[in-house]
């Protein structure tokens, strides 16, 4: 039999013999864009741009789908589709004829299995560097795409790409629940200079191999095996990582911890025995390390596709609410949603998970997404974009603290977000004093960019406005893998007591006009990171701000970090940049630590504090 696996001998059955005759005859057609379709979601309407393959399929119509797809989103990076590639259970390629593609922007890639043993793709599934000009290809804006739950035996390729997975990524772009035979780079060192890449999150995950860190300024990855660690640039951090480098920073700048403090890893779509969807929800886990499929299943919970009401960018929000209310969980379908009125999550243990990175996008200065005051709710696989009226916040989990009450919560049984990324500007104009608002109590953040854009439409100091990327009010929150990038006043601000964060990175605000513009009280800038004065208990691991002010290159910040100085505040391994000659941070923490300058541009380091 000709095409992407195998299959145990015998004949094909009616069912799937159907299917790929009518994949044939979908594939004749084309979606609007140009974009091939495969076989469509059996039993479920999970829209038009979910594309799910079968390893019964002939090789060359999955490759012309995937390709297509990839050539419409590869350079796609403000547009408004959505794309999920998902694969059966099964072998797709072979060392012979190996499926190789690209991901491009607002595409998921994954894997059906219950495990990422279940489906294996003998090739290779890349992201490259973006050749802007001849001499200028980098990975610096490859944004918003996702590969999982997969394996990937690396073969096929030639010259330098030959028998090796490229992923070439920044921020929000995860790799989760990959298992990966054989070599594995970071960074794209086939093209032309200057390479560089400001990535990226890692979870879950296995490499038989050594991984090229390469051109990565800042890299972290948790609970994973990996065969080794190439490099370190400023700010690489592992926490449970069988096979991590030595703790050495700032030379070489590896930040380790042997476990991780707290983690829920995301809920994934999979076929079961019988062919139907389901939702696996992973429990939450303490003090872990490593895989948490390797040695057995998954610890976690099943949920039939029925328990889902499915959403599509068409659906009213009152529609969708109403669902919530009766006790449905959430999947949405790729696309972009407008939402006028706030989806609502009210019931203890709701499951809300994207595919095709589905974007929220905020109408009339709503809060698109919150959550009430109930525990163990996860928020998973979604884009959530500020719009042109300001918002006060674009996802906002529990209510405000009561004077001296606490929240329902449970350190068993957490809220967690899992890749949630949220834009101001960018795509269209967008305003938010707020993009994240913790009020829960024992909520895991895993993996969130929240980001002020710096390029793309309604972009400026007085059009993209928002003061903060992260406010944390909720006691016992932890964050691994925290991305906060250009707000105007302080990026993440942190009130509530017991916060601990492994791996946080920034960049300070490209773009005000002067001094006067961006001071409070006499400092001059805002801090990147701001813990509370009154807070008694804080621990941070892995920490990194970097200063481009472009606009006006003499403009200072006087810290990159403000912590209160008490016995239970404790930061470790903290560094900070000059970008491009353009902009001085006077001190890392605190008045403590080496100014970055135009002239000195770094790193500065401060290994621990106090």
């Amino acid at each position: 039999m000709t095409g992407p696996g195998h299959r145990r001998p015998g004949l094909l059955s009616r069912r799937v013999v159907g299917a790929v005759a009518l994949a044939v005859a979908l594939l004749a057609a084309v979606l609007p864009g140009g974009v091939a379709a495969a076989v469509p979601s059996a039993g479920a309407d999970l829209g038009p741009n979910v594309l799910v393959f079968d390893p019964g399929m002939p090789q060359s119509d999955v490759q012309a789908a995937v390709d297509a797809v990839s050539q419409r989103q590869v350079d796609n990076e403000m547009g408004t589709q959505r794309y999920a590639l998902l694969f059966k259970p099964g072998v797709y390629g072979s060392v012979a004829h190996p499926l190789k593609f690209q991901v491009g922007y607002y595409t998921e890639v994954a894997g059906l299995g219950q495990s990422p043993t279940d489906v294996t793709i003998n090739g290779s599934v890349d992201v490259f560097n973006r050749c802007l000009a001849a001499n200028n290809c980098i990975a610096l804006d490859n944004f918003w795409r996702s590969l999982s739950n997969l394996s990937i035996n690396p073969t096929g390729g030639s010259g330098c790409r030959t028998n090796t997975e490229f992923w070439a990524v920044s921020q929000a772009a995860p790799l989760r629940r990959v298992n990966i035979t054989g070599n594995t780079t970071l960074m794209d060192y086939c093209t032309a200079g200057p390479q560089y890449a400001s990535g990226g999150f890692i979870a879950d995950s296995a490499t038989a191999k050594s991984i090229v860190n390469g051109s990565q300024q800042q890299f972290y990855t948790r609970d994973s095996s990996i065969g080794g660690w190439s490099n370190g640039v400023w700010n690489q951090v592992f926490s449970g990582v069988v096979g991590a480098p030595a703790q050495s920073f700032p030379k070489p700048p590896y930040t380790t911890l042997a476990t991780t403090p707290v983690s829920k890893e995301k809920p994934y779509l999979y076929l079961d025995g019988s062919g139907a969807y389901n939702v696996f929800v992973p429990s939450a886990e303490r003090d872990s390390k490593g895989t948490t499929w390797q040695a057995g299943p998954t610890p976690g919970r099943s949920l039939p596709l029925s328990t889902f009401f499915v959403a599509h960018p068409s659906d009213r929000i009152a529609k969708i609410n109403s669902a919530l209310a009766q006790g449905r969980n959430l999947l949405l379908t790729p696309g972009v949603y407008d939402v006028a009125r706030s989806i609502a999550v009210q019931r203890a243990g709701t499951v809300v998970l994207g595919l095709g990175l589905a974007t929220l996008t905020a109408q009339d200065g709503a809060v698109p997404l919150t959550v009430a005051d109930v525990q163990g709710v996860d928020i998973a696989g979604l884009t959530i974009d500020a719009g042109p009226v300001e918002s006060p916040a674009l996802l906002r989990v529990g209510t405000p603290h009561a004077k001296g009450g606490p929240h329902v919560a449970s350190a068993a049984d957490p809220t967690a977000l899992q890749d949630v990324f949220f834009r101001i500007g960018g795509p269209h104009l967008g305003k938010a004093a707020t993009s994240l608002e913790v009020n829960s109590d024992q909520t895991i953040l895993d993996h969130i960019w929240a980001w002020r854009a710096d390029h793309g439409t309604g972009v400026g100091w007085t059009q993209n406005t928002a003061d903060t990327g992260v406010v944390v009010n909720g006691d016992d929150v932890t964050a691994t893998g925290l991305f906060v990038e250009h707000y105007q006043k302080y990026n993440v601000v942190w009130n509530g007591e017991r916060g601990r964060t492994v791996f946080f990175q920034n960049e300070l605000p490209y773009d005000a006009p002067d001094q006067a513009a961006w001071q409070h009280h006499g400092v001059n800038g805002w801090a990147a990171y701001k813990v509370a004065d009154r807070v008694q208990t804080h621990e941070a691991w892995g920490l990194g701000s970097y200063i481009y002010t472009n606009v006006n290159p003499s403009l200072h910040a006087a810290n990159a970090f403000e912590v209160p100085v008490a016995s239970g505040v404790r930061m470790h391994d903290l560094v900070t940049v000059s970008l491009n000659k353009a902009g001085t941070i006077d001190h890392v923490i605190n008045g403590a630590g080496d100014p970055v300058t135009p002239t000195y541009q770094g790193p500065s380091d401060v290994v621990a504090y106090p």
